[in-house]
């Protein structure tokens, strides 16, 4: 499905650098056609958390969701700013080439 994958290590850190929220936009950029069961077995989430996820993903403008069928279509709002002060001159396109560099818009 992606490049992603849960590790189990008892070396790793017990935090990430990225939220939750990030994951879920980094898994639609990949796959804009995911379904919501394999974003949660990826992230190691509960499908209702990765639901309200992707609900406030949309309802803040940063994506944008489309039927095609019986699936959901994710679009990543790439001209989105970020809002954090530290990141305010940023967008989410500038996040997801960075952690993505073979990125490429549909």
């Amino acid at each position: 499905m992606n490049d992603f994958t849960v590790k189990s290590d008892a070396r790793l850190p017990k935090f990430t650098l990225l939220t939750n929220h990030a994951h879920v936009l980094l898994i639609i950029a990949q796959t804009p056609d995911v379904r919501m069961r394999e974003i949660a077995t990826t992230i190691g989430l509960t499908e209702r958390a990765v639901q309200r996820i992707i609900d406030e993903l949309t309802t803040s403008g940063c994506i944008v969701v489309t039927k095609s069928g019986r699936r959901n279509r994710y679009q990543i709002s790439l001209d989105h700013p970020l809002h954090h002060p530290v990141e305010h001159s940023r967008n989410l396109g500038d996040l997801v080439r960075f952690w993505l560099p073979k990125f490429e818009a549909a």
